[in-house]
């Protein structure tokens, strides 16, 4: 407030880069881990913009930078995983995160699945999904996909993304 009493009005930033990054610091969300594969090798990336769209059919959708070094292989596949995280999982976040990393080496351990795709052991649930739709939006695209097999019968309470790091919930914000 001012010296008047009076409100003042908000700071007004134009939109752009610096401001959608700086609004999108104070969301939370929650992590996963895109698998696929294709050019003869496994390829994956962490991901934040993982979204339920529809129960019928079971839809849902991520996005994925262009210039990513995972996007060619995510670019040409019939089916992706899609694994949510768990709070003990922030290594391994990271390791998907980190541009040039070997994903796939020890310790990461993993299996294929359905259809080929890498599925990552021991995260609290697991989706193959069939590539619905790649939707161009600006330097990324969205993928639309449906789930066509899973298990989500794993453990622990989730691992979130906010203010530019992993996080996981206060004691006492989810029932045991």
């Amino acid at each position: 407030m001012s010296a008047t009493g009076t409100r003042r009005a908000p700071d007004v930033t134009d939109a752009g880069p610096a401001l959608l990054r700086a609004a999108f610091r104070r969301h939370a969300a929650g992590v996963a881990v895109i698998t696929a594969h294709g050019r003869g090798r496994p390829a994956g990336f962490t991901a934040t913009s993982l979204a339920s769209v529809a129960a019928e059919p079971p839809l849902l959708s991520f996005n994925v930078g262009t210039a990513s070094s995972t996007w060619p292989v995510i670019a040409e596949a019939e089916h992706v995983g899609v694994h949510v995280l768990g709070e003990h999982q922030r290594e391994l976040a990271a390791v998907f995160a980190r541009p040039g990393a070997d994903r796939f080496a020890p310790p990461t351990r993993w299996r294929r699945g359905p259809h080929g795709v890498p599925v990552l052991e021991d995260v609290p649930a697991w989706l193959v999904c069939e590539v619905v739709a790649r939707v161009p939006a600006g330097d990324h695209r969205l993928v639309l996909a449906e789930a066509v097999a899973g298990d989500a019968s794993g453990t622990g309470r989730p691992l979130l993304y906010h203010a530019g790091r992993f996080n996981v919930l206060s004691e006492g914000a989810v029932p045991p």
